[in-house]
């Protein structure tokens, strides 16, 4: 299939490397014009040029912002809004991972988590809702962890996050519904995905910390990142039009245990 999001219009936040980077092309691919927001302002823009060189002129555009400044987030949303001619289609997509129980974890570690991981999350909702109400059918794509519906005691800031953006998410969702906006809202639960986010988490080589936390899930191998943009383009689409206030896990079978 192709085109399966033609015409819509997205912005991805974290969209330099990594899980934002994946959706963000394989939106371009499947037909949206995509909003490539980051701090990483050399990232996004290089990204942008590569999906212009190969999906045509004027499919990306790159973006900075800082998705913990609340007064960063309608500037961004009306510039992503005027470049592409309106929004459909928000991925809250960026995240930080962090180490640490109840105990160890640093109170400043904690509050970056929440900021990143949560605050970015209610902001660019908030900001996004009017503009996209103007432009449906329109999605949200929250992108939580597994972590947020598992626990794990050297998670303790991650895991509260990551089940805070899973519990925002439906409360989104209801309230569009009630409202009549015709805007869904879903949240996608991976696995460990092989990006960089993964090299905060354990010691050793490479190899070896991929072995490890492979050797957690099931079906025995790491996420790529394009398992992911699959459910956020499915997400994206109008083919998920019945699909609101859901949960899609990622987890290689780790729930089901």
């Amino acid at each position: 299939m192709t085109g399966r999001v033609a015409g819509k219009r997205a912005l991805i936040t974290g969209a330099a490397q990594g899980l934002g980077a994946a959706i963000a092309a394989m939106l371009a691919r499947e037909g949206a014009r995509v909003a490539l927001a980051d701090i990483n302002r050399a990232g996004v823009e290089d990204l942008a040029a590569r999906l212009n060189a190969a999906q045509g002129p004027g499919t990306a555009v790159a973006l900075t912002l800082d998705v913990t400044d609340a007064a960063a987030w309608p500037a961004a949303i009306a510039t992503a809004a005027e470049a592409m001619g309106g929004l459909s289609v928000l991925v809250n997509n960026a995240g930080i991972a962090s180490l640490g129980t109840i105990e160890s974890v640093d109170p400043l570690v904690w509050d970056r988590t929440m900021a990143v991981n949560v605050d970015s999350v209610f902001h660019g909702c908030r900001a996004a809702l009017p503009v996209m109400r103007d432009c449906g059918p329109g999605s949200i794509v929250n992108i939580s962890s597994i972590a947020g519906l598992i626990a794990s005691p050297a998670f303790a800031a991650y895991n509260t996050s990551k089940a805070a953006v899973w519990m925002l998410t439906k409360s989104i969702a209801l309230h569009c519904a009630r409202e009549g906006y015709d805007i869904r809202c879903n949240s996608v639960h991976p696995t460990f995905v092989r990006t960089p986010l993964i090299e905060e988490l354990g010691r050793g080589t490479p190899e070896e910390r991929e072995a490890k936390l492979a050797r957690q899930i099931p079906l025995g191998r790491l996420g790529e990142p394009d398992d992911v943009a699959y459910a956020v383009l499915y997400l994206a689409s109008d083919e998920s039009r019945m699909m609101t206030g859901a949960e899609l896990k990622l987890d290689g079978g780790m729930s089901a245990m």
